[in-house]
């Protein structure tokens, strides 16, 4: 069964999707009927989009997007720090923010930050929602009341943790490091203690026609994804994404756009299978990971095992990757750990955007390897993922060898008599240009 999402249901105005299609090169019409079929979403709150919203599409008939979570903690809070983590990620070339905060006054950082987001915003309104009370005191008013206030300031994807069943807790206590999600942990917590089904499986109907209203994204969140290799794809996981699956055909039938989130922490050889479970099991909903990491030995290092895994999963099935950044696991991320995560996963994603096939993604690198070739140091930077670290890199060299611009025409690894772009260039004379 799959449920048809038309444009009018969505809320998404031709507008928005042509203005898609063009950034993406493609015909406006797959959008509309990607989105239709619920293989793609458009995370745009109306009135974000009305001010200064830039809309993007997310699905695998466009580009792998990448999201940065940022956020105050109950540790360290500062909205003046979060607007400069906010601004590192845009301009690392973020396609969504996320923010996370559990510290300070979270309705002014939440607004401060939107305010300066042109790209999709999102949150896990469980977060605001124990401030000040304790999870026990969660509650139906509590839970709709701030998902509403939430919607009307503007965000445009909400991470909800309803397929959390209070049957799947016991699965979850087997394993090596349980309930590592955040919401997933709080949600089990009010479980245990009320001795009542999770209130947002309960409560997902009311808190869909609120997302509708102001056509919110909803993130089907894994509050039971894997928190090592060793529960990757395990009973805990697997029984929750079957309910997310059930939940998506429920949201699209109350005119909701749904995406679903995935592991966590998975062995490489592990990322196929599950790719295509959540597809299988949840209707070909775009599918958004957090990574997935493919080891646990590498605290520090956590932005690369999770580009490597973030490739493989784009490659078979996801469509959205959650950045990692290199203090994951070890404490909460500095502006220079929030640069290095997005441009992490956006290798990570355009790697699996050139092993798809997509059309256009190969031509970024050919691009860059004319450049090269052609010893245009200018272009050849320009074209990189990240010119400002390469441009550092390259000028260090150059200084540390004395090397000017005036014989630029080669670089310090081999230097110029063995710089094998040189001899290419008097191949090329010989044989001619290709």
């Amino acid at each position: 069964m799959t449920t048809q999402l038309t444009t009018a249901k969505t809320g998404k105005t031709s507008k928005e999707m042509d203005f898609i299609a063009k950034s993406e090169n493609i015909s406006a019409e797959i959008i509309r009927n990607q989105t239709a079929q619920g293989r793609l979403v458009i995370p745009a709150n109306k009135i974000h989009i009305e001010n200064n919203l830039k809309p993007i599409g997310i699905g695998r008939a466009v580009t792998i997007k990448v999201n940065a979570n940022i956020g105050t903690s109950s540790a360290s809070s500062s909205l003046e720090y979060e607007l400069e983590k906010l601004k590192a990620a845009l301009d690392a070339g973020t396609d969504t923010v996320m923010d996370l905060s559990t510290g300070g006054d979270l309705d002014a950082v939440r607004q401060k930050l939107l305010a300066n987001c042109p790209v999709p915003f999102g949150t896990v309104p469980i977060y605001e929602m124990i401030i000040g009370r304790d999870v026990t005191d969660i509650n139906r008013k509590v839970i709709l009341d701030t998902i509403e206030k939430q919607a009307k300031q503007g965000v445009d994807f909400f991470t909800i943790h309803a397929g959390l069943l209070k049957e799947y807790l016991p699965a979850a206590a087997k394993r090596v490091c349980g309930i590592v999600s955040r919401g997933g942990a709080l949600i089990a917590k009010w479980m245990l203690a009320k001795n009542m089904q999770n209130p947002f499986y309960e409560l997902f109907d009311d808190i869909c026609d609120i997302m509708a209203e102001y056509d919110v994204c909803l993130s089907l969140g894994d509050g039971l994804r894997p928190g090592c290799i060793a529960d990757a794809t395990d009973e805990a996981q697997i029984a929750e994404l079957k309910t997310l699956g059930e939940l998506t055909l429920r949201a699209r039938e109350k005119n909701c756009q749904v995406m679903v989130e995935g592991p966590g922490h998975i062995p490489f050889n592990q990322i196929q299978r599950n790719m295509e479970l959540q597809q299988e099991y949840c209707h070909n909903a775009p599918f958004y990971v957090l990574g997935p990491l493919v080891t646990d030995i590498a605290p520090g290092y956590d932005h690369i095992t999770s580009a490597i895994g973030g490739t493989a999963a784009g490659f078979y099935g996801a469509s959205y990757l959650c950045y990692v950044t290199p203090k994951e696991h070890l404490g909460l991320p500095e502006t220079e750990d929030v640069r290095q995560g997005v441009i992490a996963a956006k290798i990570a994603a355009h790697a699996a955007d050139v092993a798809r096939g997509l059309a256009g993604a190969a031509e970024k690198d050919r691009k860059l390897s004319v450049a090269r070739a052609a010893l245009d140091w200018k272009k050849h930077i320009e074209c990189s993922i990240d010119p400002k670290t390469a441009r550092k890199f390259h000028d260090q060299a150059c200084l540390k060898s004395g090397k000017t611009a005036a014989d630029d025409d080669y670089c310090t690894m081999c230097g110029k008599d063995w710089c094998s772009m040189r001899i290419n260039k008097e191949l090329m004379k010989t044989f001619g240009e290709k």
